[in-house]
C-alpha cells in the first residue's frame, strides 16, 4: 500500500460491514471490535463470529476476510507502522500483536467503548477524536493484557431447540440450523458436534424419536399420523428407523 494511502487511514473509524464476503491484507496491525450485530471474520484461516463485547486482533500482512450478518457495525483501530513510532511504544504495542486471534472485553471496557463510539458517531470526521479513541482503547487493552486468544464459540441450543420444535414435522437441514446461529454450515457443524457430542442430524433425529415415543405413549394417533407429525417421510421409514434405534417396533413399544 503506497504511503499516501497509508496517510489517509483513520486511527479509529466506525464501519458498517457489507453482507457479502470481502478479503484483503495491509501492512499495519489492526484491532476490530464489534459494535452492533454479528460479524464473521477469518484471519489466515482462523474463523469466528464477533458480537458486541468481542473483538479480534489482525496482525500486519495477515490475509483476512469479513462480512456482516444483516446490519453489522464494527470499530476499527488502525495502528501506525513501526517506522512512525518510538521504541517504547513499539514494545508496548507489540504485546497485543503476538498473534492473530479473538478476545472478550470486560464490562468496564465495553461501557467505555460504547461512550467513545457515541462520540465518534456524532463527529465522524474529527481526526483528533479518532486518534484519541485509538490511543485510549489500545492503551487500556495493552494494560489489561488482551492478547489475541481464540474465544470458544458456543451455540445457543435453546434457539436451536425452539426451531426444531416449530419445524419438527418438516425436513430440517444443517443450513437452516446454522442460519439460526448466524454461522456458516461448516463452522456450525464443527462447533455443534464439539459442544453437544453428536452431529446436528443425529440431534434432530433424536428429537424426532423423543416426540414419537411421547405420542406413542400418550396419544391414540395412528402410526401414519405419528410419522407425519415427527417429520418422517412415511410410516414405513418411521417404523424402520424406530425399530433400528429402539430394538422394537413402534407397535410393540406402544403395548
Amino acid at each position: 500500500m503506497p504511503n499516501d494511502q497509508l496517510n489517509k487511514i483513520k486511527p479509529a473509524e466506525l464501519i458498517l460491514l457489507p453482507n457479502e464476503v470481502h478479503h484483503h491484507d495491509h501492512p499495519h496491525h489492526q484491532l476490530v471490535i464489534a459494535v452492533d450485530g454479528h460479524s464473521e471474520f477469518s484471519i489466515e484461516g482462523l474463523s469466528n463470529i464477533i458480537t458486541p463485547g468481542q473483538g479480534c486482533v489482525v496482525t500486519a500482512s495477515s490475509d483476512h476476510s469479513f462480512n456482516g450478518v444483516d446490519k453489522s457495525q464494527i470499530l476499527v483501530l488502525n495502528l501506525p507502522l513501526e517506522s512512525h513510532l518510538d521504541q517504547i511504544t513499539i514494545e508496548r504495542i507489540n504485546t497485543l500483536f503476538t498473534q492473530n486471534g479473538y478476545f472478550q472485553l470486560d464490562h468496564k471496557l465495553q461501557k467505555l467503548i460504547q461512550l467513545l463510539v457515541a462520540e465518534m458517531s456524532s463527529a465522524p470526521n474529527d481526526s483528533f477524536l479518532s486518534q484519541a479513541c485509538n490511543s485510549t482503547i489500545i492503551a487500556l487493552l495493552q494494560r489489561h493484557k488482551y492478547q489475541g486468544k481464540v474465544t470458544k464459540q458456543r451455540i445457543n441450543i435453546d434457539i436451536i431447540d425452539q426451531y426444531i420444535k416449530l419445524h419438527i414435522s418438516k425436513k430440517i437441514t444443517v443450513t437452516q440450523l446454522a442460519g439460526m446461529a448466524f454461522l456458516g454450515e461448516r463452522q456450525f457443524f464443527v462447533i455443534f458436534k464439539q459442544q453437544i457430542g453428536m452431529t446436528p442430524h443425529q440431534y434432530v433425529l433424536n428429537k424426532r424419536f423423543i416426540l414419537a415415543k411421547k405420542l406413542l405413549e400418550e396419544s391414540v394417533l395412528s402410526l401414519s399420523e405419528i410419522s407425519s407429525q415427527t417429520g418422517f417421510a412415511n410410516q414405513s421409514s418411521f417404523t424402520h428407523r424406530f425399530t433400528k434405534l429402539q430394538g422394537i417396533s413402534p407397535s410393540q413399544y406402544r403395548r
